[in-house]
């Protein structure tokens, strides 16, 4: 058992470690732990939630069940929970921290998820369980977080437009995810190429969160000086 939950946290861990070892302005992280604990508890009532409405038999459509209903109630949750507990947070205090905070909620919620898959399916689907649905909320966390980074700090009269693709961009992409491994024959040659845009796609968010907030000190330097 120890063995098992070794691994199915490891995947987790070793992805925040990486996202926040890429935080080039060495800012201090934020209640990282407190955001991992909020999605690994949204885990819960989001499997419940998806349990009921396959028991009820609410959508009979496997490709609206599997597809956009879990991508959509996902994401969304996980981004309400962003909005509600960590957006108006005073140490929510630069670009970078939206990144961390995306990854960590997103990553407590995959680790959870990916404790019960091993569980019930053993630590031969560890791997693939890393590569794939681990990743894929992690690097969904990285743009939902750039995009809240981008509404908080950037000007207030682009604050909505930024919140709606913050939202919209991981529930597409989650969407697009999902869709991939329902295909049939060889999804292997899709979902490869596709895990590999997602990675860069989401390095390069990182990247322009850093250059976002090299901008914001170097104005509020050019400020003070003014000032003083």
């Amino acid at each position: 058992m120890l063995i098992l939950l070794s691994v199915a946290i490891a995947p987790g861990l070793a992805l925040l470690s990486f996202f926040y070892l890429r935080n080039q302005m060495a800012t201090e992280p934020r209640n990282l732990l407190h955001a991992f604990i909020y999605g690994a508890a949204l885990t819960f009532p989001i499997l419940f939630l998806q349990y009921v409405l396959k028991e009820e038999h609410i959508f009979t459509n496997p490709i609206i069940q599997e597809v956009l209903f879990t991508g959509i109630i996902e994401e969304f949750f996980k981004w309400f929970l962003l909005m509600l507990i960590i957006y108006n947070h005073v140490e929510f205090d630069d670009p970078y921290d939206g990144i961390l905070y995306g990854v960590s909620l997103s990553l407590g919620f995959a680790t959870v998820e990916n404790i019960l898959y091993l569980l019930s399916y053993g630590v031969d689907t560890a791997l693939m369980r890393a590569l794939l649905p681990v990743s894929s909320h992690a690097l969904f966390g990285v743009v939902m977080g750039f995009y809240l980074g981008k509404a908080k700090f950037s000007k207030l009269k682009s604050e909505k437009t930024w919140l709606v693709w913050s939202v919209s961009t991981p529930i597409l992409l989650h969407v697009l995810y999902n869709a991939v491994l329902l295909l049939p024959g060889n999804w292997d040659y899709i979902v490869i190429p596709f895990m590999i845009f997602l990675w860069w796609f989401a390095l390069r968010k990182v990247k322009r969160a850093h250059e976002h907030l090299v901008s914001i000190l170097m104005e509020k330097s050019y400020n003070d000086e003014k000032i003083g």
